[in-house]
């Protein structure tokens, strides 16, 4: 029997447990969550609206199956190390509230790993995006979906990517009063992205019109080839300005109009956790424009035993993670990549890499996005870094830079700025294209005082 070991617990690391499971293997399954279900399934049945609760019967059939398994489920449990060998694959971890001072050490030796650390949101850099109000896309669902809480009572939408919608749809439902929803993908390029071959999209037509219907009876502005350029406030924000774009995302001179809000959710898609997949050496395709594990039609990466799925292999929602883990997870514990059973997960999977692929095509983000920055915006927030910092530095290495400016060194070590300093390093002449946001000898935050009860127990602790 294989020892599988999953890193993740939302829809890609369920459906690989399950899967895994069903080949005969035993899991072992990690998460830095306080409970399952990742970033999909974060709301909370009991307290939260039910119309919040997409695909809510598919969680619970992955999470019965995990208690009638073998398996042995970590949550709250942060991975700081992963190392691959020739005899398998070795994970530490602490385990305990993220803030608590007394975490255990936790150390999982397994056969195979399927790394399904999902991705996180990435919000492109606007001046003023730094004032109280502001926040994430993701993290303004979250707050709707977990908590039932509204993070404005006016709140502007803006960004790129279908998943405005569900956002916009769960600030109304949480009581705010959404005040417009701008994406930055201009009409044509939405076309060209979603109208050919439009059978292809018969799975997502009910969700989508779903989602059109709500903003239609909550009466919620929908403005293609538009965005926030700019945040306005004193103490927090008290309005923003907004822009048409043109094809390039940059703004149209004399389009710009300001809109009166307390709060701004800007999301422009998501970017991978790859501190796990680097950490185990595997390979990354991609760029500064977006990194991804590269894998086979088994899921398998670069190295033995190291399986990867969901978004971490590319961004293509919930359902593409579902069908990857199934894959992943199977053949990780054994399983033939030809048995019948992966013959619906495989066929859902070319399915939702179509489906991917139009995403980027429609959404993608487009370079002109800089010109709405002035030198004194700031990039890294953590730090406190400006425009101006990066690109006076942009000509010398992506780390000597980094030590210069401090840009992605403070408490998110690069995961909210790392895509957007790259992106203006690059601009200005500079090489972007290492993974040096990404790549992190400690995967995880660590206390000395808990590495130091490691050292002290043993190299084998």
């Amino acid at each position: 029997m294989r020892h599988v070991a999953i890193l993740g617990g939302g829809p890609a690391g369920l459906a690989a447990a399950q899967a895994a499971l069903a080949a005969g293997g035993r899991v072992s399954l990690l998460d830095e969550g306080d409970r399952l279900g990742g970033q999909f399934w974060r709301h909370h049945e009991r307290l939260t609206d039910p119309r919040l609760q997409h695909g809510w019967q598919r969680f619970e059939r992955l999470r019965g199956a995990l208690a009638a398994g073998d398996v042995q489920v970590h949550v709250g449990a942060s991975v700081w190390s992963a190392e691959a060998s020739a005899d398998g694959v070795r994970l530490r971890a602490v385990v305990g509230e993220a803030d608590g001072d007394r975490r255990t050490a936790l150390e999982v030796d397994a056969d195979a790993v399927v790394v399904a650390t999902g991705a996180h949101d990435l919000a492109l850099p606007v001046p003023g995006w730094t004032l109280p109000g502001v926040t994430t896309a993701g993290a303004a669902q979250a707050l709707a979906k977990r908590d039932g809480v509204a993070v404005g009572r006016r709140t502007l939408v803006s960004g790129s990517g279908p998943f405005l919608l569900p956002v916009a749809r769960s600030l109304a439902l949480a009581g705010s009063h959404v005040v417009g929803v701008h994406e930055a993908a201009r009409a044509t390029a939405l076309a060209g992205g979603w109208l050919p071959r439009p059978w292809e999209l018969s799975a997502k037509a009910g969700e989508f019109l779903g989602y059109v219907g709500a903003l239609a009876r909550d009466r919620i502005p929908y403005r293609a080839g538009s965005a926030v350029v700019r945040v306005l406030g004193g103490d927090r924000v008290e309005g923003a300005v907004v822009a048409r774009l043109d094809a390039d995302w940059r703004p149209v001179p004399g389009t710009e109009r300001e809109v009166a809000c307390d709060a701004v959710a800007l999301g422009h898609g998501f970017t991978p956790r790859l501190e796990a997949a680097l950490a185990l050496g595997c390979a990354i395709d991609g760029d500064h424009r977006g990194r991804f594990v590269a894998v086979d039609d088994a899921q398998r990466t670069s190295i033995a035993g190291v399986f990867a799925a969901g978004e971490v292999t590319g961004i293509g929602g919930a359902d593409a993670a579902l069908a990857e883990g199934a894959v992943a997870g199977f053949v990780a514990a054994g399983g033939a990549p030809d048995d019948h059973r992966l013959t619906g997960p495989l066929t859902a999977r070319r399915r939702l890499r179509r489906f991917a692929a139009r995403l980027e095509r429609a959404h993608g983000i487009r370079p002109g996005w800089t010109s709405w920055l002035d030198d004194d915006t700031i990039v890294c927030r953590c730090e406190a870094v400006t425009r101006r910092a990066i690109v006076e530095r942009a000509d010398v290495p992506v780390r000597a830079m980094r030590l210069a400016t401090r840009a992605g060194l403070g408490p998110c070590q690069g995961r909210t700025c790392g895509r957007a300093v790259e992106t203006i390093v690059a601009e200005s002449g500079g090489a972007a294209t290492s993974v040096a946001f990404d790549r992190r000898p400690v995967l995880a935050p660590l206390r000395l005082g808990e590495l130091a009860v490691l050292a002290d127990a043993g190299p084998d602790t």
